[in-house]
């Protein structure tokens, strides 16, 4: 049975692809999440295409320029080159104008295509459904697979939209159901978001991969490296973010839009005040984040409803940070809230876990794979605020515990490693490539590689 599986997990390492073209249109690898677009499919993009380039599988990253001061191509890491495709202004587009900027980006795709000798690029793997639409046309183009990833699906995001939020377009609708049938294989994150793909898409249950994400270990960690051990390290973290050392400190941490549901955290700890006064002498809720999607035609609406809620006094709002700041922020916190209406996975509660750190989280989409409930964190079912001020309280009140659960959570996110998903992800390419009439092609031998 060994030399089996040995003989086929050798046949699948030669069958990976040599150089992956992965398209990324909407949002750049190289952009700080928490603002604007950009968001867990970043850090996605960046962590599988490192640790992909780690095993073997050079990755080029194609996204739409959004500034002169960019060169056309960045090295992100040993093996990953980021590209940056000139296709409409570099400033003012929305992601729902940028429909009509795809023929442009498709045309400087091939072009970077057409500069090499054939056979460059083994394989395509698109995220998002507007990055799907220029791969199927690449692929089919150059004779290679797609491997195509939703992150999000309007149909999903449609039937769970917060109020006052815009229902994303019957457009995008259809074009992610021809990206479901053009693509080679399809990645979930999660057996729902599999199963999602095949209700809702009609997608082929034997096309679709459920890999899991991961999560950076080495940043997000209960303590900094060199650092004192927890729980010296959420005093040290504490200190350096001005946050007083008893305080209790729900965090909110994300792209601030009626989707990410943040007002269901501040009408959660309006009610929580009311219900116990005393709490407010040490109550800090940070909220990590600058407004995006529909949430930017009102930047200020989440300022005025703290002012409004009477509750300014407790919250801090701050504008997003790189990774190891948000770390340090994670390590501070009591508890991460995610009240979101949608998440495929949710990789913050991840991160927020491997840092020691408890979830109280909407049970939708990832986030009941990403939490373990009772265990690593707290689920709640609907976005009723008084059901997360319950939640909220129930940890204010048992500093046990919230310990025990950030023990927990620290070890559930360990299992999470990027490595592991990279490992998957390369296998689905290998199954892709396998399957597809093309296979793997000669290649020619030049002197530029």
């Amino acid at each position: 049975m060994s030399h089996h599986l040995s003989r086929f997990r050798a046949l699948s390492r030669h069958r990976r692809p040599r150089r992956v073209a992965m398209l990324s249109v909407h949002t750049s690898p190289l952009h700080q999440p928490g603002t604007g677009d950009a968001g867990g499919m970043n850090v996605y993009i960046v962590e599988l295409a490192r640790r992909l380039a780690e095993i073997g599988v050079e990755v080029e990253v194609f996204t739409r320029a959004t500034t002169a001061a960019l060169p056309p191509a960045v090295e992100l890491a040993p093996g990953v080159l980021v590209r940056h495709v000139a296709a409409g202004p570099y400033e003012g587009l929305a992601k729902e104008d940028l429909p009509a900027q795809l023929c442009a980006f498709t045309h400087g795709v091939m072009q970077t295509e057409a500069s090499h000798r054939p056979g460059y690029y083994d394989l395509v793997h698109s995220h998002y459904w507007l990055s799907g639409h220029v791969g199927w046309l690449a692929a089919e183009r150059w004779g290679v697979p797609l491997v195509h990833a939703m992150h999000t699906m309007a149909k999903v995001k449609n039937a769970a939209l917060a109020t006052g939020d815009s229902a994303e377009p019957p457009a995008r609708v259809i074009g992610e159901s021809q990206v479901v049938r053009a693509a080679d294989r399809l990645v979930a994150n999660t057996d729902d978001e599999a199963h999602d793909l095949v209700h809702h898409y009609d997608a082929d249950p034997a096309r679709v991969a459920i890999v899991r994400p991961g999560v950076n270990l080495d940043v997000f960690r209960p303590a900094p490296p060199g650092g004192p051990a927890a729980p010296g390290a959420r005093a040290e973290a504490r200190a350096a973010l001005g946050v007083p050392q008893d305080a209790f400190v729900p965090l909110f941490a994300g792209r601030i839009q009626p989707l990410k549901a943040p007002d269901v955290l501040l009408r959660a700890v309006a009610l929580l005040l009311e219900r116990t006064p005393a709490l407010r002498e040490r109550l800090v809720v940070p909220v990590v984040g600058g407004p995006s999607g529909s949430g930017l035609t009102k930047p200020e609406a989440l300022q005025k409803l703290a002012a409004r809620l009477g509750i300014c006094d407790v919250v801090r709002f701050t504008p997003p940070v790189a990774q190891e700041a948000l770390a340090r922020w994670f390590r501070a916190a009591s508890v991460l809230v995610m009240p979101s209406y949608s998440e495929s996975f949710g990789l913050v509660a991840l991160e927020a876990q491997a840092c020691g750190t408890p979830v109280v989280a909407a049970a939708v989409g990832g986030l009941p794979v990403a939490v373990r409930d009772g265990v690593t964190g707290l689920l709640v079912d609907g976005h009723d605020p008084a059901d997360f001020a319950a939640a909220l309280g129930r940890l204010a009140a048992d500093a046990a515990l919230a310990g025990r659960m950030g023990a927990a959570a620290a070890g559930h996110a360990a299992g999470f490693g990027w490595d592991a998903a990279a490992r998957a992800t390369a296998d689905v390419y290998a199954a892709a490539i396998a399957g597809h009439p093309g296979g793997v092609r000669p290649r020619l031998r030049s002197p530029h590689g």
